[in-house]
């Protein structure tokens, strides 16, 4: 047969074989054996084989062998020495020639220059004579070889090499479609999964509830629940132990949500950085949603260990109902959050079902989020100081003169002044914490609102140190946000450098829950600024976790009774066992105490017979813009004594 019609014949059989709807639509397996077979018969070779090229190029791996004298499969075979890897030392030039990318016509295979190394271990072990091998490509990258195999010798005939590199070439184009396929699923996976939980994502969620919304149209019946879970104080662990603890407690949470068994359960999804959705089929039962609500509350918080730490979680959830509270995916969506925001705002764990009223309220916190982050950035903030005595201070005896700062300039100045944040805001007039903290740590600005604080109070102590005016020590409150971010003393120390104030003028007060946590960092922290000169506080002792060991752990020289405490003393019982309780824990571990809250001459009588060192409260005077607090405490003070 001419060469013209066998290059003809090979083709033909090649293209029907590779274009026929069984070998399109099979697997990559079943191609490999349907094409090594067609081209061992078509030559009338004995053997043919596809082999991987490893990523490092070090390596050949056999993909797929036909062998023509292969025994049954149920018979040992007949090529036990074959090696099942072929290596780049052993064979050096064989791969060079395989990288080059040429076909290696080895018509003499066991002297060919190639393919002279496979001879004492392969060649003739398996009575191989000739070989021809063509190189298999993944795009333009050599990926590799398709080798051809006769017991005989044999010269390979120009028809033969190209149907052989026909058959290499339609591997690599079935290497092509794999890679594009394997892309394609992964293009897939990430746009319908997250990759952290592996739960679905937001767009998979979109498409489920519209695929309800459509199915309960059409029935003219149904309704299901969407809930919006957000993690509390996430923000908090990323900054204090860093992201990876903080995805460790994301994947710990997906996990949990996805293990728990709930009736009408539909999609877990995970839709944003510490924050999930789950729908729920309910039917008419909307009491059962706030079983439902307990059953993943108790899911989520039982502690986790991480890296060695053990965190406690919480959760704010939002609810909203289809079709009551939106009439597609998007307003179900926003509904959902602008309820979860909603019990964010009633405090950590809290659940809020969506209502009309807070949609209004939900644009109304956005608006306040982009007006804070302004007036950070500005430093359009405003710090008030209240006054704190030592209890030794001479006040009016009377129980008439409640507000004893008159009688007390010109007697004792105050030993130090706590800082405290206001806004000024432009249509809600002067804000306290209490109107906004909320509101900057939902939107994750509470280290930039510590730190505007710090510069405006050591600006404050600029100004005064120009007019020769000496204030007292400022303590200034810090976030759990900022204590268990590393970078705090740096931060510090660099405000600190630029008003030029010393630290040690500076005292900082931390919350117990901001300390729940006993983490190397939190540790580092603390020390580092008790290193540089400042002293550390506990506020609101008595509200939170401490425990004697995280209080001998850490370096605090103070505690300030929380106010509650205060307010009923000495009438109420339990809150002066409670006082007394802690003045006696401060007092062992060489603690001085700060009562807040004292209002009233019989607060200050009962605290100074109990030996409470320090005395905060309204009855020396509210907090006072910096100004006002210059002028009634230090300047007047000053005046006095020089007269």
């Amino acid at each position: 047969m001419s060469d013209s019609r066998l290059f003809t014949r090979f083709h033909e059989q090649l293209m029907q074989l590779s274009h026929s709807a069984e070998f399109i639509n099979d697997h990559r397996e079943q191609k490999l054996a349907a094409l090594t077979e067609l081209c061992a018969k078509a030559l009338g070779m004995d053997r043919v084989s596809v082999w991987q090229l490893s990523h490092g190029h070090d390596r050949l791996n056999r993909e797929h062998l036909f062998d023509r004298n292969r025994r049954p499969a149920d018979a040992p075979a007949p090529d036990t020495a074959e090696p099942p890897v072929l290596y780049r030392s052993d064979h050096p030039r064989y791969f060079q020639q395989l990288e080059k990318a040429r076909l290696i016509d080895a018509s003499h295979a066991q002297t060919h220059s190639a393919t002279q190394s496979f001879t004492a271990n392969y060649l003739i072990p398996l009575g191989i004579q000739s070989m021809l091998d063509a190189p298999i490509f993944d795009g333009a990258r050599p990926s590799g070889v398709i080798c051809i195999e006769s017991l005989a010798l044999h010269h390979w005939t120009l028809p033969e090499l190209s149907f052989v590199v026909a058959v290499a070439d339609t591997i690599s184009l079935i290497n092509t479609q794999e890679a594009w396929l394997d892309s394609k699923r992964k293009l897939e996976y990430v746009t319908r999964f997250d990759t952290l939980t592996g739960l679905a994502n937001l767009n998979s969620l979109r498409d489920r509830m519209g695929y309800l919304i459509s199915k309960i149209r059409r029935r003219k019946t149904g309704r299901f629940a969407l809930l919006w879970l957000d993690l509390d104080r996430l923000k908090t662990i990323n900054d204090g132990l860093g992201p990876q603890v903080g995805d460790a407690v994301i994947a710990e949470v997906g996990r949990r949500l996805s293990d728990l068994k709930l009736p009408g359960k539909d999609l877990l999804a995970r839709i944003g950085g510490d924050e999930f959705a789950l729908i729920v089929d309910h039917g008419p039962l909307l009491d059962a949603l706030d079983e439902l609500v307990n059953r993943i509350r108790q899911e989520i918080e039982p502690p986790l260990k991480i890296h060695g730490q053990h965190l406690s979680l919480s959760a704010s959830l939002g609810i909203c109902e289809y079709p009551d509270d939106g009439h597609d995916a998007e307003s179900l969506l926003r509904s959902a959050e602008a309820a979860m925001y909603h019990a964010k705002q009633r405090g950590l764990g809290q659940t809020c079902r969506f209502d009309s009223s807070i949609q209004t309220t939900a644009r109304s916190r956005f608006a306040m989020e982009r007006e804070l982050r302004q007036a950070i950035l500005n430093e359009a903030l405003e710090v008030h100081y209240q006054p704190i005595y030592s209890s030794d201070v001479r006040t009016p005896a009377s129980a008439e003169a409640l507000v004893g700062a008159e009688a007390l300039v010109g007697a004792e100045a105050p030993v130090s002044a706590e800082a405290l944040v206001r806004w000024e805001h432009p249509d809600r007039g002067l804000l306290t914490p209490i109107e906004f903290l909320e509101v900057a740590r939902g939107a994750g600005l509470m280290y930039e609102l510590g730190s505007c604080v710090l510069r405006l109070v050591c600006r404050h102590l600029q100004q005064a140190r120009a007019r020769q005016a000496k204030l007292p020590v400022i303590s200034v409150n810090l976030a759990s946000e900022q204590v268990l971010n590393p970078k705090l003393p740096d931060d510090i120390a660099s405000i600190c450098q630029e008003f030029g104030v010393c630290p040690s003028v500076l005292h900082f007060e931390v919350t117990e829950d901001a300390i729940q946590g006993d983490s190397k960092t939190l540790r580092t922290t603390l020390n580092r600024i008790v290193a540089a000169g400042s002293e550390l506080a506990i506020d609101d002792f008595g509200t939170g976790y401490s425990s004697l060991a995280r209080l001998k752990s850490l370096p605090f020289s103070k505690i300030k009774i929380d106010r509650s405490f205060i307010m009923d003393i000495p009438d109420d019982e339990d809150d002066c066992a409670i006082t007394l309780s802690i003045l006696g824990l401060a007092r062992g571990l060489g603690l001085s105490v700060v009562a807040e809250g004292v209002e009233t001459l019989a607060h200050e009588q009962w605290l100074r017979a109990q030996h409470c060192e320090f005395l905060q409260g309204y009855r020396y005077s509210k907090p006072l813009p910096f100004e006002a607090f210059l002028e009634r405490f230090i300047l007047n003070h000053a005046t006095a004594i020089r007269t």
